[in-house]
């Protein structure tokens, strides 16, 4: 799936980058070279060079900002030493133990899958280190208020210009993959849905074209409830909305129902535990569906209920996730190695396995290990957020990071039924996890700074009954 056209967009791409980062401020330019590569770069095509992974849509701007943050911001950042370095050690360097217990060959009928070697895990390390570029790039450059603010805008000026392409393809199904770069990137049926066509323009699925209208609409509410950002953000909040109802995606629908209002009316301090609720429901989402915990049954049902369509689609993905669940749980530690090692083939090596849930594909490669090492950062970043939502200097930035702490996590709980980890969940993780510790820094500056003046660490201006 490769065209001339696609691969002339992946070569331009850096020049955009290096324009945006000439006139734009560091934090602008990081988050339109991003998102503009997620919701413009072609699907499926990408320029490979020997020992280094393809550049395509999601490694090529990964590069991109981080070379732009190198040269244009000048300092990396020095964090302490935690559990995210932990987590990041781990997720960066489990592969190469993965790589070296898996030398054997899997024989499915006649099919041989080879084992993976050092050359295998020099690569899957390569690829864990271009995921977190943007997870460090949001830590060191998105400290401050302002550029948690300058994420949600991002948002909204980059859903509103989307809708419009993704109200055509609603009505005349989607194709401007297909007029821009000449191949459709999925199958065109997938995008068939009650009656109608779900858009997805440049994303490559309507389920992702619809989570990130969802998160469009998330960001528009912040900034309505907020007070400060765009003209007119509840009428925006509204058309988003309505938008994303359209797009027919229950799951992205669900999402919008549930955090917008969160968003619009409930107190900061809740947001940040619904936030913080729905990371944990991820992390152990594995836990549960070994001990059989999780209601597939209740849920296929309910799903009947709305559309026989959508309920045959989950039913298949939670025989898929069962069944892969098994096979990883062989090897549970460090898994299976990738190359399609851990998934199910039949008697005659046919693969038969449907990965739809990110959080399965990833015990299956790299075993319990390396899933609590991506999912476990992805989630820190929001607990993280949601602890030092309480040091926020204003209830406006209150609102601001919840709102986004609330995108992070719902993106992770999209993870379970999909496998679309985008390099701007990475980005915004960092973000997430760059203001908490800077708030929590502050709060610890003002702490010392108050303790010495008044003589004693547990009397301050605000605690001292003698103030």
């Amino acid at each position: 799936m490769e065209s001339a056209v696609a691969t002339l967009a992946l070569l331009l791409w850096p020049l955009v980058a290096a324009v945006l980062f000439s006139v734009r401020p560091a934090v602008q330019a990081t988050l339109w070279t991003i998102v503009g590569a997620q919701l413009l770069l072609p699907v499926g095509t990408g320029i490979k060079f020997e020992m280094i992974p393809s550049f395509d849509k999601a490694t090529l701007p990964s590069f991109c900002i981080f070379l732009g943050y190198l040269i244009v911001v000048g300092r990396p950042w020095h964090p302490r030493f935690g559990i995210a370095e932990v987590l990041v050690a781990i997720f960066l360097f489990g592969p190469i133990i993965t790589s070296m217990l898996n030398g054997d060959p899997v024989f499915a009928g006649d099919r041989v899958i080879p084992g993976v070697g050092l050359y295998d895990a020099v690569s899957a390390v390569e690829a864990a280190l271009i995921v977190l570029l943007p997870f460090f790039v949001g830590r060191g450059l998105f400290r401050t208020e302002q550029a948690n603010e300058q994420v949600l805008k991002a948002l909204v000026v980059a859903g509103l210009f989307y809708s419009i392409p993704m109200l055509f393809e609603m009505r005349f199904s989607p194709q401007f993959h297909f007029w821009i770069y000449g191949y459709f990137p999925t199958d065109f049926i997938q995008q068939v849905r009650d009656g109608g066509y779900r858009p997805m323009v440049f994303t490559g699925h309507g389920l992702i074209a619809a989570i990130f209208l969802f998160m469009s609409v998330t960001a528009a509410a912040a900034l309505w409830r907020s007070g400060g950002g765009l003209r007119r953000s509840g009428g925006v909040t509204a058309y988003l909305g309505a938008v994303l109802i359209l797009c027919r995606s229950a799951g992205a629908t669900l999402f919008g129902a549930i955090v917008v209002p969160l968003v619009c009316f409930a107190k900061p301090k809740l947001q940040a535990r619904v936030a913080v609720v729905f990371v944990l429901l991820a992390l152990f989402y594995p836990m549960l569906r070994v001990a059989d915990l999780v209601p597939t049954r209740l849920m296929v049902e309910l799903a009947q209920s709305v559309s026989f369509d959508r309920a045959s689609s989950l039913q298949v993905r939670f025989e898929n996730e069962a069944s892969l669940l098994e096979r990883a749980l062989q090897r549970p530690i460090f898994g299976w190695g990738r190359y399609g090692r851990s998934r199910i083939y039949d008697e005659g090596g046919k693969d038969v396995s449907v990965t739809d849930g990110h959080w399965v594909i990833a015990i299956g490669q790299f075993g319990i290990l390396g899933f609590v090492a991506e999912f476990g950062l992805l989630a820190l970043c929001v607990i993280k957020a949601a602890a030092a939502a309480r040091h926020a200097r204003s209830f406006k930035e209150n609102i601001l990071l919840t709102a986004l702490a609330l995108i992070v996590a719902t993106n992770v709980v999209d993870l379970l039924p999909n496998a679309s980890l985008l390099p701007m969940t990475w980005l915004f993780s960092g973000a997430l996890l760059g203001r908490a510790e800077a708030l929590q820094q502050a709060a610890m500056r003002l702490s010392t700074s108050a303790s010495g003046r008044f003589g004693h660490p547990d009397i301050t201006p605000s605690t001292s009954r003698f103030g």
